[in-house]
């Protein structure tokens, strides 16, 4: 059996088809040790109350994860492949497939939402969501909690279904594209166990399909944010070492603990 023909040229056409893939897993790889960075931990821990350190660090990783996937992917892609624009990945409204989106997005989050928040109740959900494991939840959280969530995921999606998914659709073909892209993804959910992960790939192959067919990210992006919301929110209602209070005074435990 002969060898396949071998040639290290680089071809202008590679740039839209190595880049997304390298460029989706270095960003991810960077957000994703950075989330298991002690040092990063230790400084919330250290300078705050329990309750108040959680909050902040959970948020500091989404915001970072919104920096580092969002404006990292988008600002390498139009510095390297500048006859790429905004729009190119997704991001953008199309008149034309307005209708496709909002009846996608309202259909997906009437299927999803009971399903994520009956999930949400079992014991091995409680395990890791929410979360912020803050004990006593305040409005200031709740709402850091929500938008920590939505930044967090907008950059995800806009890096995965965006940056990642068009070129290669374009370069080459809709379902290597679309393998590609839930590869890199369902790898990403291993760490959060078989259920996230078996998710991921069913509902990233659906994300994909219709990100493809609408020409945006949007559908990908809110119901990925309502699946995550009532994840978190149905955890915390029914987490039994947390609770909800409307004062937006913090009541303090009295003691910290360590990361």
């Amino acid at each position: 059996m002969q060898p396949l023909p071998l040639s290290l040229t680089w071809q202008k056409e590679d740039t839209y088809t190595f880049l997304p893939v390298f460029m989706s897993v270095v960003l991810f790889e960077i957000y994703w040790f950075t989330t298991q960075s002690a040092k990063i931990k230790a400084f919330f821990y250290d300078k705050f109350e329990y309750d108040q350190a959680s909050a902040y660090h959970i948020t500091f990783l989404r915001l970072f994860g919104f920096v580092t996937m969002g404006l990292g992917s988008g600002v390498l892609s139009m510095i390297i492949m500048s006859d790429y624009s905004l729009s190119s990945y997704g991001l953008t409204y199309i008149d034309e497939s307005a209708f496709f989106t909002v009846s996608w997005t309202v259909g997906l989050m009437l299927i999803i939402i009971p399903i994520a928040y009956f999930s949400a109740r079992k014991p091995r959900n409680l395990v890791n969501y929410p979360q912020i494991r803050a004990r006593i939840w305040t409005s200031k959280i709740v709402f850091m909690n929500a938008f920590g969530w939505f930044m967090y995921l907008f950059g995800y999606e806009f890096l995965f279904r965006g940056v990642l998914l068009f070129p290669l659709a374009e370069h080459l073909g809709v379902w290597p594209a679309v393998a590609i892209s839930i590869a890199i993804c369902s790898v990403a959910h291993i760490p959060k166990g078989l259920d996230e992960t078996i998710g991921s790939i069913i509902l990233g192959f659906v994300f994909c399909v219709l990100t493809l067919e609408s020409g945006t990210i949007w559908i990908a992006l809110f119901v990925h944010v309502a699946l995550a919301w009532t994840n978190g929110f149905t955890a915390l209602k029914y987490h039994p070492d947390m609770q909800y209070l409307r004062s937006a005074k913090l009541v303090r435990t009295g003691f910290r603990e360590s990361a």
